[in-house]
């Protein structure tokens, strides 16, 4: 080697290296990291996990709390269901129970309408048998006077001429239908 290139290198040993820090600097250096650490590890970094914790539990405090919300509406659903169900089956009982008790009225109402038009029936059949003999014996009492009317005609007639007794018969009944409608337009006017 050349002797400048050595001179060279010994003046550049004795020059300082910009890049090497000298000691005084690298001690104010740690000094503020030390101090900036310090500062932050007591103050800064407690504030974020303070912050980051409250976050945290407003998260999960809220994923709890929205499922106890859907576990309570779940619940009251399924209340509401029961309570529902058993709401329906009364009402099916009770319609049941009307239906079978509205039966039992119908039931009681025709039994009742049968006994009622039997006796019914029954008056009517005795006062029609009462009518019928007293008209039966009013007709035979009538029929009676009737006939001896008649006989008192035909005796006082000579009883061998057949066209005189037809003659006696014919205006003894005209005379009936005289007296009959004499009795029925009397009737009709009172």
């Amino acid at each position: 080697m050349s002797l400048t290139h050595v001179a060279a290198g010994v003046q550049a040993a004795s020059e300082p290296n910009p890049l090497v820090p000298k000691l005084p600097e690298i001690i104010l250096v740690l000094i503020v990291f030390v101090a900036l650490w310090y500062l932050i590890a007591k103050f800064v970094a407690p504030r974020f996990e303070q912050t980051f914790a409250q976050r945290r539990d407003a998260i999960e405090g809220g994923i709890a709390r929205a499922e106890a919300a859907q576990a309570e509406a779940q619940a009251a659903l399924a209340q509401y269901q029961r309570q529902l169900a058993a709401a329906r089956a009364e009402a099916a009982q009770i319609r049941e129970n009307a239906r079978a008790e509205a039966q039992r009225i119908v039931e009681e109402l025709r039994t009742q309408a049968q006994e009622e038009s039997a006796r019914i029936i029954a008056r009517g059949e005795e006062q029609l048998a009462s009518q019928r003999g007293a008209v039966v014996r009013e007709l035979r009492g009538e029929i009676g006077s009737l006939a001896v009317e008649l006989s008192e005609k035909i005796v006082d007639q000579r009883l061998s001429d057949d066209a005189q007794v037809r003659a006696t018969v014919d205006a003894f009944l005209a005379d009936l239908e005289q007296r009959d409608s004499a009795d029925t337009g009397a009737g009709s006017s009172t």
